[in-house]
C-alpha cells in the first residue's frame, strides 16, 4: 500500500496528467482492444483445443473464450494447463476456421492492421511515457540482473546499515523434506514454520528464512551448505544486504505495474515495446529484453513468472513487435538453449519455452527460416550438445553417464522446437526459401549420418545403456511432413542419396565377395553374417531415403521428370543391406539367439516394433526393402536374403535338409533354424504384400487406417481409448481414427461398470490377413483363434486366406514376380516337400502355414491379373503353370500342386486342411479362367466333373465325421450323468442336509403364512398375532457343523462392522462433545452423528471365532516384528475379515432365538388402558426412585422401610430376574455391547459404564432408520425387498438390542427408562431434560421398549409386556404428532383440494387449536384440516414405517402381503399391523383427559416458546434424505471451478490437488504441505482432517485434476474408484490423459451415493485393498 501510495501513484498521475482515476478510463475509450485474447494460463486451468480446427496442437483457447466459439459443436480435446501458455483466441494463423470467439469478434475492426496506435494518443503524454517507461524499465531490469550481493547498482546509498537477510533459492533437484529438514537445522525454527518456508520457495523461487547482521545471516547459510551437499550439489543460499532485497521486491512491482498500466491502452503498449527493444549503447545484444532473456537462468523462478507475463501482454500482443522480439530470440537461441541446459529449473519457468509462442506462427517460423536460418541454427545447436563420436563419426550414447543422460532429455525439447518450426506447410515456395531450407536439410542430414549405424552391437557382449528411441522417430518425423515442392524434393533425394552412399564407403571395405547360385541363377554378393558381425537398428539415413522415394512415387515426381533422378545410379544391394541385416536381427533376436544381450536389446527390438515409432523404424525398412527388391531381379534378392539370414546351405543343396536334422542332436538349433524360416517367409508376405501406404499402393491414407483398425478389431472388441494407443499417431496428435471408424465398426455402450467397446462389422472379416505386418506374436495367434472360432459359428470352413490386395504404384509393380521367380518356387517344393515326408526332416506347421499364404497370395494375384486383363495384354504371371509342372529330370520331384493334393488328406494336418481346399478349389478357378480367354470347352467340362466328384466326397467325408462326433457326444453325456447319480446315491445324507437347510433359511415368513393368511396381522400389544417359532439350524462357515440357536446352548455369531455414521445427519458443523462426559441418551432428531451395524451375514460359532481372531493377532504382532506395513484392516481396533467372504469386520453379532418370549410372563388380570398404565408405571418410577435414595442414605432398618413405602400392587423391586442365557452367549452380548460402545463414542472399552446399552440401543435405531430411508428413495417396498444380509442383520441386531440389558446393570437400566420417560410423562425428580423438539422419537421409542422389561420384570401384578409395548408407542406416537404439528410450516397455498371436512380433519383441526389454546397463541391460524392432515400423513409416515420394521425384528410377526408391494393405502395397512387407529387423532380422544395436561406440560416448556417465537431452529418433518451435491453435467465447469480455488492457508495461492468433497460440496487443498493440520497427534492432510468433521471418518471425495473419486476410512485406509464422468465413448478418463469431453454419467452417480447410503465405503475400500496390494502403501492420512 506503502508503495502504491508513495511511488507508483505520483507515476500514475504524471503518465495520465491528471488523476489516474479518470484518466485510465478515457484511455480506455480511445483504446482500439485487441482481437487477441492473450489470457495467461494459471497453472490447472482448463485450456480447450480443437481437432476439426487448430492448426497443431499448441492453439488452445481459454475456457471463456471456448464457450463462445464455434469450437464448442466441433470434437475439442480438453486439458488442464500446466501454467505459462496463453489463449490463442484471435489469432488467424493458429485456427482453420472460427478463430474468434463472440467477445473477441467485435474487436475486428476494419482499420488497417498497420496503423500506428500512437496516433490516438495526445502527443505530449506519448512523451511522458516514453520517459517513463524508459525509466522505470531500465531500473527494473538492473537491479534484477544485480551480481553484487551488498552494494547497489549507480544508486548512492544514504548510510550502510548492517542488515541482512538469508535468502534461499529453489532448485529442482532437492527434495521438500530434504530443504525442511535442513531448514529446522540451520535456523531452528518448527517443523510448522520450516513448511512455510518450503513452500513459499517452491512457489516464488526463493525465500529470507533469516534476518540480522551479516555474521548471524552467513551462519544460517553455512549449515544449509554443508547439510545439503552430501549427494547432490548444495542449496543455493546468499546473504543480500536488505536494501538490495527491498530494490529487487519493488523491481518485481514496477514490473507488474507496467503490465496493468499498458493493459488499459495500446498505445501504451506499443511504446513500451519500443523501450524494451531499443537497441542500447552497448551495441548488439544490449536492449532491455535481451538482457532479460540472457540473464533468465540466473533469475529466481518468482521473477522469472513476472517478467514472462510482460512480454506476454507486450511483445506477444503486439503484431509487429512480436515478429522483432521473434528475431531477437532466434538470434539468442543458440544461447538461450545453453542457458537452459545449465539451468536446474523446469522448462515451463525458462525463458526457453517462448519457443513454442513463436515457433508455431507459420508466418512467422518462414521469416525465421528465411532470414535467420533458423533451421540450420537449431539443428547445429543440437550437434553442439552430442560430444561422442567414435572414429567414423558416429554418435556414441553408450558413455553416457546419468548427468548426461539428464541433460539429453533437456536437449531433445530442441527437436520440438525443430518440429514447431516445420508443423505448418508452406503454401509456395520462395527461392529464399528453398535454398534456406535445403541448406537446413544438409544440416539435417549431416546430424543423421552421426546416428547411421551409431551404437552397433555384436552378438553376446554384456549390457549397454538404452538410448530413447523415440528421439530418432523424432526426427525422421520433421521431413515427412513436409509437403515439398518438386524441385526441393528432387534436390533432397539427391542429397540424401549421395550421403547414403558416403556412409556405405566406409563400411564395405573388409568384407570378402562371394558368389551364390541357386535354381540356375547366381549373385554376386559380399560375406556377411549377422549373427557373428557388429549390426546397429539405427539407420535414419536409409529411412529417410525410403521415405522420400515414396514422396516421389505418390506425388508421380518420378514419372513426370525421370530425367532428373539419378534412379541408375542406385545399386539395389547397397540400399537393402543395412534394412535387411536390421530384420534378420530381430528374426534371430525372435529365435532367442542373442539372449546373452540382456534386456538393452530386447527393449531396442520393441521400440523397433512399437506403436510410437515402427513408422520410422520398421515401417520404413520395409519400404526399402521394397524400393530395392523393385529394382533387382527378384531371384538375386532371395539368394542374398537366404544368405543374410544363414539358410542359404539348406535351400541350395539337395538333402541338405535331412542331413541337418539327423547330424544337429541339440534340439535348440534346429528350433532356432525354424524360427529362422518361418521369419524369413514372413518377411516375404511383408514385402509382397504390404501396399497400403500411399505411394506404394494404389490406395489412400483412409485405406491404411481402416486396415490397422479392422486388424486390431479382429483380435477382440476394443474400447475407444485401446484402438487410439493400438493406431499411429500424426504430427497433430491425431489418428484420423473418427473419420472412418463407423465404416468398419459398431459401437456398443457400456453398462453401469466397464467401458464402450467396439465391435467389427462382420462384413469386413474378409479384409482380415493373418500375416498382418504389426501384429506382435501374441497378437497374432489371439486373432488367429479368434477369427477360426468366428467361422466355425457360421458354420463356415476355418481356412483363413489371404485377403485381395490393391495394386501395386508402377515404381513398385515389378515386387509381385518374386512370387513366381525360380529360387520362390525351389523354397515351396523344398518346405512341401518336408511336410510330405514328414519324419525325416525337422520342419514346423507354421512353416507350411506360410509357404500356404504365399501360395495363396500368388493364385490371388493371377486371379486379380486375369480379371482385369484387356486384349492386348499378355499375362506375365503365371504361377498357376508353374506350380503344375513336376522338378527336372536328375530329382524328379513331384510338382507343387501334386505336394498340395497329397497333403489334403494327409492326417497330420488336419488344421490345414480347409486352407489347402481353399489353394485347390482357386486353382481349379484360375484355370477356367485361362481356358475361357483361350477358348477350349472340352476341357472345361473335365475340370468340373472332376471338382463335381471332389466335392462330393467331400460331403460323403464331412457327414461321416459330424456323425462320429456326434456319437462320441453322447457316449459323454451318458458317463456323466450316470456319475453324478453315483456321487448323489454316495453322499445321500449330505444332500438331505442341504434341502432341509434351505427349507429352514427361508425366512418365517412363507412357512406360517398359511396357517394364519386370513387373520389380521398385528405386530405388537396384547392382540398381537401369535407365531410359532421355527427352529433356526445354522452352520458355522469355520467348522462347517450345524447347530439350533438356542438360549442355553453354546453362542452362534455373526460377522459384523460398526462404524460411526453422518449419512442422515442435518447438521454435519455439530461439535462432539468431550466422548467421557457426554450423555447419549436422547439422539436429536439433526441425527448429527449416528452408530450403523452392518453385516456379511456370514455365521460362526463363537468360540471358532475367538480362535479365528486370535490367530489373525498373532500373525499380525509376528508381522510387526519383521516389517511395518498397513495390511488392509487394522487388528488394534479389533478388525478381522470374514473368513469366507474377506469382507471388512470389527465385531461379531450374537445370533438369539426371539428375546421378548423369555420375558413374557401370564396376563391374568384385564390390561389397563394409557391412563391406568402411565399411573401405575409412574408410581413404581416414584418407588425405584425412593428406593434408590434410601439406598444411598442408610442400609440399616430396610425392611421397615419398604413397608412404609406405598409399592404398587405386585411390585416387587427387590425380586432379581435369573439370566436365561448360557455363558458363551452372555460373554458375546457383552462382546458386541462393548465393540458399539467403543466405537459410537470414540472411547476405550469399558463393560461397566452405564452408557453400554445406550448406545446399543442407538444403533439399532439408527440402522432401522438408514434402511428405512434405502428403501423409500428407491421407492420400494418396506419388506419382502431386503437383500438377506441386510434381514438376518436386522433381526440378530434388534433381538440383541432387546437382550443386552439382562448383562447391565439393572439399576442403571431402569434409571435409564425412569429418565426417558420423563421426558414424555414428567416427574418430579428428572428436571432439565431436552424439550419435544430436540428428541428424535424412533430413537426414544427404541429405547423405551427395550428397557421396559427392566421394570416390568419386577411387575408381577398381571399386566403384560405387550400392553407396556403398545401403551409406549402409542404415547411415544402422539409425542410426534405434536412434534409434527408444532414445527409443520404450512403455508396455505392455493392448492386447497375438495373442502371435504372429513372426521379426520375436523378432527385434526380441533387438536391443532387446542395446541394454539397451550401454546398462548403463538402458532399461526390454519383453517384447512385438509392441508394439516396430508402434513401429518407425510410427517408421520418414515416413524411408522421404521417402527413397522422394528415391531416386526423384535416380535416376528410377519407382515401383511399388502404392505410387500407398493399399492395404495400403505398408511391404512401400516396402522392396522402397528395396532393403531387410521385416524391417529382418536389417540387424544380416548385418553383425553391425561393427554391434555401432558400437552399442557410439553408446550410449557422455554425451547418450545422460544422457537415459536422464531429465536431457535427446529428440524421439521418428514426429514429430507441426504443425497450426495449436484454435479455439473459438463466436467470442464468442475475444473474451472477449481482453477479457481486457492489454498485457504497459503495466502491466495492456488492449490495443487483441489479436490471436491462429493458429500457437503467442499473444496480443499489436498496433498500438500500448507494444509495439513493435526489430528489426535499426527499430521493429517485436508481430507483426511475433513472427513472427520464431515463423515466422521469416512470421506467421497473427487479429485478434479486427476477426474478420479477417493474413498477414505480412517487414516489409514483408502481406495480410488472410477470417477462418474465418462466421455462419448463410455470410458472415464483418469488423470485427464485423453482430453475427451467428460459428461456426468447419471447412473453410475447413483451408483456411488448408493454405496455412501449404504454405508459400503469401507467394506468397498477393504475389497479394493485386498485386491491390489500396492493401494496399502500409500499414505492415505497425508491426502
Amino acid at each position: 500500500m506503502l508503495a502504491q501510495h508513495v511511488l507508483l501513484g505520483p507515476m500514475e498521475w504524471y503518465l495520465c496528467g491528471e488523476d489516474p482515476a479518470f484518466g485510465f478510463p478515457k484511455l480506455e475509450q480511445a483504446n482500439r482492444p485487441s482481437h487477441l485474447c492473450g489470457r495467461v494460463f494459471k497453472v490447472g486451468e482448463p485450456t480447450y483445443s480443437c481437432r476439426d480446427c487448430a492448426v497443431d496442437p499448441t492453439c488452445v483457447l481459454c475456457m471463456e473464450c471456448f464457450l463462445g466459439s464455434i469450437h464448442r459443436e466441433h470434437r475439442y480435446r480438453m486439458t488442464t494447463s500446466g501454467g505459462g501458455g496463453f489463449c490463442d483466441c484471435g489469432d488467424t494463423e493458429a485456427w482453420k476456421e472460427g478463430p474468434y470467439c463472440q467477445k473477441h469478434e467485435l474487436n475486428t475492426s476494419e482499420t488497417a492492421e498497420e496503423e500506428d496506435p500512437l496516433v490516438h494518443l495526445p502527443e505530449d503524454m506519448v512523451a511522458r511515457a516514453y520517459n517513463i517507461f524508459a525509466i522505470t524499465f531500465k531500473y527494473a531490469v538492473d537491479i534484477l540482473t544485480w551480481e553484487k550481493e551488498n552494494e547497489l547498482p549507480g544508486l548512492e546509498m544514504i548510510e550502510k546499515s548492517d542488515t541482512y537477510y538469508c535468502m534461499l533459492f529453489n532448485d529442482e533437484v532437492h527434495t521438500y523434506e530434504q530443504v525442511i529438514y535442513t531448514l529446522q537445522k540451520a535456523v531452528n525454527c518448527t517443523q510448522k514454520e520450516a513448511i512455510g518456508f518450503a513452500t513459499t520457495v517452491d512457489r516464488d523461487g526463493r525465500r529470507s528464512v533469516r534476518y540480522g547482521d551479516f555474521q548471524y545471516c552467513d551462519q544460517a547459510k553455512s549449515v544449509i551448505v554443508r547439510n545439503t551437499s552430501r549427494q547432490t550439489k548444495p542449496l543455493k543460499v546468499q546473504v543480500m544486504h536488505s536494501s538490495i532485497v527491498a530494490h529487487q521486491s519493488f523491481g518485481l512491482k514496477l514490473l507488474t505495474w507496467l503490465g496493468s498500466v499498458i493493459g488499459y491502452s495500446d498505445g501504451l503498449r506499443r511504446i513500451l515495446c519500443q523501450v524494451g527493444l531499443q537497441e542500447g549503447p552497448d551495441g548488439e545484444n544490449s536492449s532491455l529484453v535481451d538482457k532479460l532473456m540472457l540473464y533468465d537462468s540466473k533469475l529466481w523462478k518468482g521473477a522469472r513468472n513476472v517478467y514472462h507475463q510482460l512480454f506476454m501482454s507486450s511483445l506477444l500482443m503486439d503484431l509487429k513487435y512480436k515478429k522483432l522480439f521473434a528475431i531477437r530470440f532466434a538470434r539468442n537461441y543458440r544461447q538461450l538453449q545453453r542457458d537452459y541446459m545449465e539451468d536446474d529449473h523446469e522448462r515451463a519457468v525458462s525463458v526457453a519455452a517462448l519457443s513454442v509462442q513463436l515457433f508455431t506462427v507459420p508466418t512467422l517460423a518462414r521469416m525465421l527460416i528465411t532470414e535467420e536460418n533458423l533451421m540450420t541454427t537449431i539443428i547445429k545447436t543440437f550437434m553442439d550438445h552430442l560430444r561422442h563420436r567414435d572414429i567414423q563419426g558416429r554418435f556414441q550414447f553408450e558413455r553416457y553417464t546419468a548427468l548426461q543422460a539428464f541433460k539429453f532429455r533437456r536437449v531433445q525439447s530442441l527437436i520440438l522446437d525443430l518440429k514447431y518450426v516445420l508443423i505448418s506447410k508452406p503454401t509456395e515456395w520462395s527461392d529464399d526459401l528453398r535454398r534456406k531450407f535445403l541448406e537446413g536439410f544438409d544440416a539435417f542430414l549431416e546430424l543423421l549420418k552421426c546416428m547411421q549405424g551409431m551404437d552397433p552391437i555384436t552378438r553376446q557382449v554384456g549390457q549397454h545403456i538404452e538410448m530413447e528411441p523415440e528421439w530418432e522417430a523424432a526426427f525422421t518425423l520433421q521431413m515427412k511432413m513436409q509437403i515439398f515442392s518438386e524441385k526441393v524434393l528432387i534436390e533432397a533425394y539427391k542429397k540424401c542419396l549421395t550421403v547414403l552412399m558416403q556412409c556405405h564407403s566406409g563400411f564395405t571395405d573388409g568384407e570378402q565377395p562371394i558368389v551364390l547360385s541357386m535354381c540356375g541363377h547366381s549373385v554376386e554378393t559380399i560375406r556377411y553374417c549377422v549373427s557373428q558381425e557388429k549390426v546397429s537398428i539405427h539407420l535414419p539415413v536409409s529411412r529417410l531415403l525410403a521415405g522420400l522415394h515414396v514422396l516421389l512415387s505418390k506425388t508421380e515426381v518420378a514419372y513426370k521428370f525421370p530425367e532428373l533422378l539419378p534412379l541408375s545410379e542406385l545399386s539395389p544391394p547397397m540400399l537393402i543391406e543395412h534394412p535387411l541385416r536390421c530384420l534378420v536381427l530381430c528374426a534371430q533376436v525372435h529365435a532367442g539367439m542373442w539372449r546373452r544381450n540382456g534386456f538393452s536389446l530386447v527393449n531396442q527390438i520393441y521400440y523397433y516394433h512399437n506403436v510410437k515409432c515402427r513408422r520410422e523404424m520398421f515401417d520404413k525398412d520395409i519400404v526399402m526393402l521394397q524400393t530395392g527388391v523393385s529394382m533387382m531381379d527378384p531371384n538375386h534378392f532371395l539368394m542374398i536374403m537366404l544368405s543374410r539370414f544363414e539358410l542359404y546351405q539348406i535351400f541350395s543343396t539337395p538333402d541338405y535338409g535331412k542331413r541337418f536334422s539327423t547330424e544337429n542332436t541339440n534340439k535348440d538349433v534346429v528350433q532356432q533354424n525354424n524360427t529362422l524360416i518361418e521369419e524369413m517367409l514372413y518377411l516375404i508376405i511383408m514385402i509382397v504384400g504390404e501396399r497400403f501406404s500411399p505411394g506404394i499402393g494404389q490406395v489412400n491414407a483412409t485405406d491404411e487406417i481402416k486396415r490397422e483398425i479392422i486388424h486390431q478389431l479382429s483380435i477382440r472388441p476394443m474400447a475407444h481409448s485401446e484402438l487410439v494407443k493400438a493406431l499411429p499417431e500424426d504430427e497433430n496428435r491425431e489418428t484420423g481414427m473418427e473419420s472412418v471408424i463407423e465404416e468398419v465398426a459398431c459401437f456398443k455402450k457400456p453398462g453401469l461398470t466397464g467401458r464402450g467397446l467396439y465391435e467389427l462389422k462382420p462384413e469386413c472379416a474378409k479384409n482380415f490377413n493373418l500375416y498382418f505386418y504389426h501384429f506382435s506374436r501374441a497378437e497374432q495367434s489371439k486373432a488367429e483363434e479368434a477369427q477360426r472360432k468366428l467361422r466355425r459359428q457360421n458354420r463356415e470352413d476355418t481356412a483363413l486366406p489371404p485377403p485381395a490386395l490393391p495394386p501395386f504404384c508402377p515404381l513398385f509393380a515389378s515386387l509381385v514376380n518374386i512370387l513366381q521367380s525360380d529360387v520362390m518356387l525351389c523354397i515351396m517344393g523344398t518346405i512341401l516337400q518336408w511336410a510330405v515326408e514328414h519324419n525325416g526332416y525337422a520342419w514346423s506347421e507354421s512353416m507350411l502355414q506360410r509357404v500356404l499364404h504365399l501360395i495363396g497370395m500368388a493364385l490371388q494375384e493371377e486371379k486379380q491379373h486375369l480379371e482385369n486383363l484387356s486384349e492386348e495384354n499378355v499375362v506375365t504371371f503365371t504361377f498357376t503353370q508353374k506350380i503344375s509342372k513336376p522338378g527336372e529330370a536328375p530329382s524328379n520331384s513331384p510338382s507343387i500342386l501334386a505336394m498340395l493334393e497329397t497333403l489334403q488328406n494327409a492326417p497330420h494336418l488336419e488344421v490345414h486342411k480347409d486352407m489347402i481346399r481353399w489353394i485347390l478349389k482357386t486353382f481349379n478357378t484360375i484355370k477356367k479362367l485361362r481356358e475361357s480367354s483361350s477358348s477350349s470347352p472340352v476341357a472345361e467340362t473335365e475340370g468340373n466333373i472332376m471338382e463335381e466328384s471332389s466335392r462330393d466326397k467331400d460331403k460323403a467325408e464331412r457327414k461321416r465325421k459330424a456323425e462320429i462326433a456326434r456319437l462320441r457326444r453322447e457316449k459323454i453325456m451318458a458317463q456323466m450323468s450316470e456319475m453324478q447319480r453315483h456321487f448323489i446315491n454316495e453322499n445321500k445324507e449330505l444332500f438331505q442336509q442341504t434341502l432341509e437347510e434351505l427349507d429352514t433359511s427361508t425366512s418365517g415368513v412363507h412357512e406360517n403364512s398359511p396357517v394364519i393368511s386370513d387373520a389380521k396381522l398385528t405386530a405388537l400389544g396384547p392382540e398381537q398375532t401369535r407365531v410359532a417359532e421355527p427352529r433356526q439350524v445354522v452352520m458355522c462357515i469355520l467348522c462347517q457343523e450345524e447347530q439350533e440357536v438356542k438360549v442355553d446352548s453354546r453362542a452362534m455369531v455373526l460377522a459384523a462392522f460398526i462404524q460411526r455414521s453422518t449419512v442422515l445427519s442435518k447438521n454435519r458443523n455439530k461439535i462432539t462433545p468431550d466422548p467421557e462426559k457426554y450423555d447419549p441418551l436422547f439422539m436429536h432428531p439433526d441425527l448429527s452423528c449416528g452408530t450403523h451395524t452392518g453385516s456379511c451375514g456370514h455365521i460362526m460359532h463363537a468360540h471358532c471365532w475367538q480362535r479365528y481372531f486370535d490367530a489373525v493377532q498373532a500373525k499380525e504382532q509376528r508381522r510387526q516384528q519383521r516389517l511395518r506395513v498397513h495390511t488392509s484392516y487394522d487388528v488394534e481396533n479389533g478388525e478381522f475379515l470374514c473368513p469366507l467372504c474377506e469382507c471388512l469386520s470389527n465385531t461379531v453379532i450374537p445370533l438369539l432365538p426371539p428375546p421378548r418370549v423369555l420375558f413374557n410372563r401370564l396376563d391374568f388380570s384385564g390390561q389397563p388402558n394409557l391412563t391406568q398404565w402411565i399411573k401405575t408405571v409412574s408410581q413404581q418410577v416414584k418407588a425405584l426412585h425412593l428406593l434408590q435414595n434410601e439406598d444411598c442414605a442408610s442400609h440399616s432398618g430396610h425392611s421397615e422401610k419398604m413397608d412404609q413405602l406405598q409399592l404398587p400392587e405386585g411390585f416387587r423391586p427387590d425380586f432379581k430376574l435369573k439370566n436365561p442365557y448360557s455363558e458363551s452367549i452372555k460373554e458375546m452380548l457383552t462382546t458386541f455391547g462393548t465393540a458399539t460402545y467403543k466405537v459410537g463414542l470414540k472411547v476405550h472399552p469399558n463393560e461397566e459404564d452405564p452408557r453400554v446399552p445406550i448406545m446399543c440401543w442407538g444403533s439399532c435405531a439408527y440402522t432401522i432408520q438408514t434402511i428405512e430411508r434405502l428403501l423409500a428413495d428407491e421407492d420400494k417396498p418396506l419388506f419382502g425387498h431386503l437383500p438377506c444380509r441386510q434381514d438376518d442383520c436386522l433381526t440378530s441386531l434388534t433381538r440383541f438390542a432387546a437382550a443386552h440389558w439382562t448383562v447391565s446393570s439393572l439399576s442403571a437400566v431402569q434409571g435409564h427408562f425412569c429418565t426417558l420417560l420423563a421426558s414424555l410423562v414428567p416427574n418430579e425428580k428428572n428436571g432439565n431434560l431436552p424439550c419435544i423438539l430436540d428428541i428424535d422419537m424412533f430413537h426414544l421409542l427404541v429405547s423405551l421398549v427395550l428397557s421396559f422389561p427392566a421394570i416390568h420384570c419386577q411387575d408381577f401384578s398381571g399386566v403384560s409386556l405387550g400392553t407396556g409395548d403398545l401403551h409406549l408407542f402409542h404415547l411415544v406416537t402422539m409425542a410426534h404428532i405434536i412434534q409434527i404439528l408444532l414445527t409443520s410450516s404450512t403455508e396455505e397455498n392455493g392448492m386447497d383440494q375438495e373442502d371435504t371436512n372429513s372426521e379426520e380433519e375436523v378432527a385434526v383441526l380441533t387438536l391443532y387449536k387446542f395446541l394454539c389454546q397451550c401454546t398462548g397463541s403463538a402458532l399461526k391460524e390454519i383453517s384447512s384440516g385438509w392441508h394439516l392432515c396430508r402434513n401429518l400423513k407425510a410427517g408421520i409416515m418414515p416413524f411408522l414405517r421404521c417402527s413397522a420394521l422394528f415391531f416386526h425384528y423384535l416380535n416376528g410377526v410377519p407382515a401383511p402381503s399388502e404392505i410387500q408391494v407398493n399399492g395404495a393405502n400403505q398408511f391404512e395397512h401400516l396402522c392396522s399391523y402397528l395396532s393403531l387407529p387410521n385416524n391417529l387423532t382418536c389417540l387424544f380422544q380416548e385418553n383425553s383427559e391425561i393427554l391434555n395436561t401432558l400437552i399442557e406440560s410439553w408446550c410449557s416448556n422455554t425451547e418450545v416458546k422460544r422457537y415459536l417465537e422464531g429465536k431457535r431452529h427446529a428440524i421439521s418433518y418428514a426429514r429430507e434424505s441426504n443425497k450426495l451435491i449436484d454435479l455439473p453435467d459438463d466436467y470442464s465447469c468442475l475444473i474451472n471451478q477449481a482453477s479457481n480455488f486457492s489454498c485457504p492457508k497459503s495466502g491466495g495461492d492456488k492449490s495443487r490437488a483441489p479436490t471436491l468433497c462429493l458429500v457437503c460440496g467442499t473444496m480443499l487443498c489436498s496433498q500438500s504441505y500448507c494444509c495439513q493440520t493435526e489430528l489426535e497427534g499426527e499430521d493429517v492432510g485436508a481430507c483426511t482432517a475433513h472427513t472427520y468433521t464431515c463423515g466422521s471418518g469416512v470421506g467421497i471425495f473427487l479429485r478434479v485434476r486427476e477426474c478420479q473419486v477417493l474413498f477414505l476410512a480412517g487414516k489409514t485406509k483408502g481406495c480410488f474408484y472410477p470417477p462418474p464422468y465418462l466421455d462419448d465413448y463410455g470410458e472415464t478418463d483418469q488423470g485427464l490423459r485423453r482430453g475427451n469431453p467428460l459428461h456426468l454419467c447419471k447412473e453410475r452417480f447413483k451408483k456411488i451415493q448408493k454405496l455412501w447410503q449404504q454405508h459400503s465405503i469401507t467394506e468397498e475400500i477393504g475389497h479394493a485393498q485386498e485386491a491390489n496390494q500396492t493401494l496399502v502403501g500409500i499414505d492415505w492420512q497425508h491426502l
